[in-house]
């Protein structure tokens, strides 16, 4: 009976085994939980660390990034009752007292941007340079790095200008022609190949303005857009079928009378480098065409300045805030054509020919030097 009761080896082998089995399975849980909460501190610890550190790093410049204290908009007023603020395509138009210039020069030096400055000075009209040149380091660009490419048949002739910190001066060489009607047409040219080759590597922006002008107030980042163009004065608040736009049907620049927005002057157009190589080329090829059929537009390139932009819509519109005859003509301007109330700052204005004139209003122009803010010497290509 007792044999009969007894329990078999093999059985008793078993549970020994199954029980050490349990005892390993359980020591192995103990000192790998242990163990893997230990690492788990370790990588919270080091991961602690390394977000510390990232915020370290990250600390001076979130300090560089301060915030403008402005004014609520106002979504129900309108900036600018008394004047067009917007195109029908939705492009801004540029007055005084549409924007905040402290709010656009952080954006704009946030995106670290540099701003090239094409200028023509051939033949004559090389004389006017240092008016502009001084002007411009008063007025435009104020804070921000700008190259002024200055294109001339006489290098060495163009004057030695202290430029403030940052500002660079590029002399180009270009060929000069008997007509100055040539020499303004062939500059459409000469910037669509200068984008292409080298003005793309240099600079964000390019504002392509004549020679014959000079700045007499705040000209900043608030023209910077894709493609802009700034409304002549003169034509600003006349009917489209006075502008005087190229008729003739046979010519590149020809424009309808029913079509038109506004009227644009050549002295003042930019936008981004790539969008300002199109605008150039097209016009370019379009008076090479016109010059093979022996046809010369009314206002030469302008008169395809007008056509271009009138089919390829600029994202932002300068005001006649920005273009203005000599100080004494945009006062004729303002009480001609209704302008007198509306223009609060005239920023950018034609020189009279009569060199006497040349000066400036705000006293003499001071060098980079002068101001205190360092200086850059000028650079020849």
């Amino acid at each position: 009976m007792a044999k009969l009761l007894g329990t078999p080896h093999w059985q008793c082998c078993s549970v020994h085994l199954v029980t050490f089995l349990l005892l390993i399975a359980l020591a192995v849980d103990f000192f790998g939980y242990n163990y893997l909460n230990l690492k788990s501190q370790n990588l919270q610890s080091r991961q602690a660390g390394a977000s510390l550190a990232v915020r370290e790093g990250r600390g001076p410049q979130a300090m560089k990034l301060s915030r403008v204290v402005y004014p609520q908009p106002d979504v129900l007023k309108a900036p600018r009752p008394d004047v067009p603020v917007l195109t029908p395509w939705l492009a801004p138009i540029v007055w005084e007292g549409t924007f905040n210039i402290d709010l656009l020069d952080e954006h704009f030096q946030s995106q670290n941007v540099t701003i090239g400055l094409t200028v023509f000075a051939v033949k004559r009209y090389i004389c006017y340079l240092t008016m502009f040149l001084q002007t411009a380091e008063i007025h435009f660009m104020v804070g921000h790095r700008v190259n002024y490419y200055v294109f001339t048949d006489q290098p060495d002739n163009v004057p030695r200008i202290l430029l403030q910190k940052g500002r660079q001066m590029v002399i180009l060489k270009v060929q000069s022609y008997a007509r100055w009607q040539d020499i303004s047409m062939r500059r459409m040219e000469t910037i669509s190949i200068f984008s292409q080759e080298r003005f793309h590597r240099e600079v964000n922006y390019l504002v392509c303005v004549d020679v014959d002008m000079k700045f007499r107030d705040h000209v900043g980042v608030e023209i910077l857009s894709s493609l802009f163009g700034t409304l002549h004065p003169g034509y600003y608040a006349i009917g489209k079928q006075f502008f005087p736009y190229e008729r003739n049907p046979q010519s590149q620049a020809s424009i309808l009378e029913n079509e038109g927005d506004f009227y644009y002057t050549a002295a003042f157009f930019g936008g981004s480098v790539p969008e300002v190589y199109r605008l150039t080329k097209a016009c370019h090829q379009a008076i090479m065409m016109d010059q093979a059929n022996h046809i010369e537009a009314v206002w030469h390139d302008e008169s395809h300045l007008n056509k271009y932009l009138l089919y390829h819509k600029p994202t932002k519109v300068l005001s006649p805030e920005y273009m203005c005859h000599t100080a004494e003509e945009c006062i004729w301007f303002q009480n001609k054509r209704g302008l007198s109330t509306i223009v609060k700052r005239v920023r950018f204005v034609t020189l009279q020919k009569n060199m006497s004139y040349i000066r400036t209003d705000e006293g003499s122009a001071q060098t980079g030097s002068e101001k205190g803010n360092g200086s850059q010497p000028y650079s020849s290509s």
